[in-house]
């Protein structure tokens, strides 16, 4: 939800949202507009979380970086986004940055769609990352699908029956689609015969 305020340069954003009456919530700074993050629904919050949970593991093992949720915020050059998970190597990014927007944008994004994501937002912040020299995931949770944007490259969407992989951000990384977006449902579901409470 683009919130009513006067124009802002990112400095004084950054100092808005630091306040305390701001604390409770997450607020993206985009083409110039402060964006309240806002609840996402279920089935793309499940997604979300299992392609962070891939991206965690194979990093740790790996020792190749770190990754943030949706509470992660970044500078992409003068905006101020919150993707839903964003990776960064330790080659870039060696040690913890504690600050609320990170400085350095990340080497990664996946970004969720939901139902409060508008397409111009979105176009607005791809472009952007791009423009940073950060991989971008767009996952539609709708369509089964997740568009890949690396920067230089044409854009790849990837349906039900592919592979997802890190390419040279997520050195190893490989995922199939099925497995993101995987519904347990009644047949699915393992049998309780047998079982004592």
């Amino acid at each position: 939800m683009t919130l009513k305020t006067p124009v802002m340069t990112p400095e004084q954003f950054d100092a808005w949202v630091l306040q305390p009456e701001q604390a409770e919530k997450a607020y993206e700074f985009i083409a110039g507009e402060i964006v309240e993050k806002m609840v996402s629904n279920q089935k793309s919050a499940q997604i979300g979380a299992k392609i962070l949970a891939f991206i965690i593991f194979h990093a740790l093992q790996h020792d190749l970086g770190r990754a943030t949720g949706e509470q992660g915020g970044y500078m992409v050059n003068s905006e101020r986004y919150i993707p839903d998970i964003g990776y960064m190597s330790y080659a870039r990014q060696s040690i913890d940055n504690d600050e609320a927007y990170n400085p350095l944008a990340p080497d990664l994004v996946v970004e969720v769609i939901s139902p409060t994501d508008t397409a111009k937002e979105m176009r607005v912040k791809i472009a952007n990352y791009l423009a940073a020299g950060t991989v971008v995931w767009v996952v539609s949770p709708d369509d089964e699908q997740i568009e890949i944007y690396n920067p230089g490259q044409p854009a790849r969407v990837l349906g039900i029956e592919d592979t997802l992989d890190g390419g040279a951000v997520l050195s190893g990384f490989t995922i199939a689609l099925k497995t993101i977006f995987k519904r347990r449902t009644e047949e699915t579901k393992p049998s309780a015969q047998g079982l004592t409470p």
